[in-house]
């Protein structure tokens, strides 16, 4: 018996709420049931049906340059009248708004033209409003992927030109025509709205420009453009300034000495192993195309250029500096040209350079002999007319005046044993002169190796810092142009 009023009570309660819902079950009846949706809604077959569009972006998902490939999430607005679910809330109990599944009635059937993955349709069949008068109003939700020819030139300080064009899958402009949304002060909006509320920014990517256009042919589109600019500070701290510091260390190798060739060709491939490194990533990274080369690629081969021209340069200065005069003779042009080292003081003023002692006056040496020829004839007078031992004195008469050339004569009539030492002595004073010959030319290849490797070294500086900087300056003037449209987002 208790189980008896709350019967009662739920029933009364099922009853209630029936009574509630039967004004709008009456309108549903009333509009639907004789309700063709495969018919236009329009009273002959001339007339057009007139669809007010209104796009609005909650999130620039992503753009896949390698698949050329733009995600958005937006929300479709889509409005029309049809006369036949026309009704007036007078007669349904003040009822004003009736909502239907989307497959009850007729809809203009809009898809996105350019998609890439076949899906046409929206994510979600939403509810159909239908208000009081016949007005119809759809707003379902929608993830496209559109496709998006990417322009790689300026990569990655680069801006691209992306379409969202929708289309009646079914109608032809004579049948269906589009017209733009208006807001609530009268004015039409012509673009993708973007709700800053609810709209969720994209860390690579900002949106410029997103005006709309209608171009009526056989059949009637609707055109969104999206300019959006890339943000390419993660590209510049995770690629290019690490590109910079490794291949500016390939300058590294013009401080090393010129005979350390091995070494210097070292530092040049390990930095353009690293630069071919960071090629095969950026090109993982962007489409596979031949119709442009990206700046960062450009930079990455000028890079690997100048240290392909570094490790040549590092060969030809190792060859310079490891010449020997048996195997290369050092011209007098050359020796001209070649710096030759100095104290410090050579360049300061005369009062800043240290006090020399003064030098004792000595005999002035002979002229240096400067012909072969004249040398070649003197030789085979002195050996055709005099002795061996005679020969070795007139030669030292010769270099160390009259005095030392009396005493070596008449060292020459001693004993054979002192004449043996004399001539050793000569022949290890020769060897030393050779010696010393032979380390100054030695020498003089190593300092043109040196002048050669400065040369070098100042012209890669300049030909690094201006050729980086016009490549990036490229770049930093690809700027979006001003174009005769309202910013998409407002400051």
């Amino acid at each position: 018996m208790a189980g008896a009023p709350l019967g009662t009570l739920l029933l009364l309660g099922l009853l209630g709420s029936g009574l509630g819902r039967n004004e709008e079950l009456s309108l549903y009846h009333h509009l639907l049931d004789n309700y063709d949706r495969q018919s236009r809604p329009v009273r002959g077959p001339e007339d057009t049906v007139t669809i007010t569009l209104k796009v609005t972006l909650t999130n620039l998902i992503s753009l896949n340059e390698k698949e050329e490939t733009l995600t958005t999430s937006v929300w479709i607005g889509i409005d029309w009248q049809d006369y036949r679910l026309n009704f007036s809330k007078d007669s349904f109990g003040g009822v004003q708004t009736l909502r239907v599944p989307s497959e009850l009635v007729w809809l203009p059937e809009i898809v996105l033209e350019n998609n890439i993955d076949g899906q046409f349709g929206v994510a979600y069949e939403a509810n159909v409003l239908i208000y009081e008068g016949g007005f119809v109003s759809w707003l379902p939700p929608a993830i496209y992927r559109s496709t998006c020819a990417v322009e790689v030139t300026y990569f990655p300080f680069d801006w691209q030109n992306c379409s969202l064009i929708f289309r009646s899958q079914t109608y032809n402009a004579e049948e269906v025509e589009f017209v733009f949304a208006v807001d609530d002060n009268g004015e039409t909006i012509d673009k993708i709205d973007i709700d800053t509320e609810a709209y969720t920014e994209n860390g690579e990517w900002a949106i410029d420009f997103c005006p709309g256009v209608i171009r009526r042919q056989e059949h009637s589109d609707v055109i969104y453009t999206l300019i959006i600019r890339r943000k390419p500070l993660f590209y510049v701290i995770n690629i290019i300034v690490p590109c910079v510091l490794i291949s500016g260390l390939v300058l590294l190798a013009y401080f090393l000495p010129a005979q350390a060739g091995g070494q210097k060709c070292t530092v040049s491939i390990n930095v353009l192993l690293a630069q071919t490194v960071f090629l095969f990533l950026i090109a993982q990274k962007i489409p596979e195309t031949s119709l442009s080369v990206p700046l960062l690629g450009r930079y990455l081969i000028f890079v690997m250029v100048v240290a392909t021209l570094i490790v040549m340069n590092c060969v030809i200065v190792l060859n310079v500096s490891l010449r020997t005069p048996t195997t290369h003779t050092t011209s007098p042009r050359l020796r001209h040209v070649t710096p030759t080292p100095r104290p410090c003081w050579s360049c300061c003023p005369a009062s800043w350079a240290p006090a020399r002692p003064p030098e004792a006056p000595r005999s002035a040496s002979p002229p240096r002999r400067t012909s072969s020829v004249g040398l070649l004839l003197r030789a085979e007078e002195l050996i055709l007319k005099k002795p061996r031992s005679e020969l070795v004195f007139e030669g030292q008469r010769h270099r160390h005046g009259a005095w030392t050339a009396a005493l070596c004569q008449s060292l020459g009539a001693a004993a054979p044993e002192i004449r043996c030492c004399v001539d050793a002595v000569n022949f290890v004073a020769e060897s030393t002169r050779d010696q010393e010959a032979a380390a100054e030319e030695v020498s003089d290849w190593v300092r043109m190796g040196k002048a050669l490797d400065n040369i070098c070294f100042w012209a890669a500086l300049v030909l690094f810092s201006v050729g980086s900087t016009v490549i990036f300056l490229g770049g930093y003037f690809n700027q979006v142009p001003d174009l005769p449209y309202p910013p998409c987002i407002g400051p």
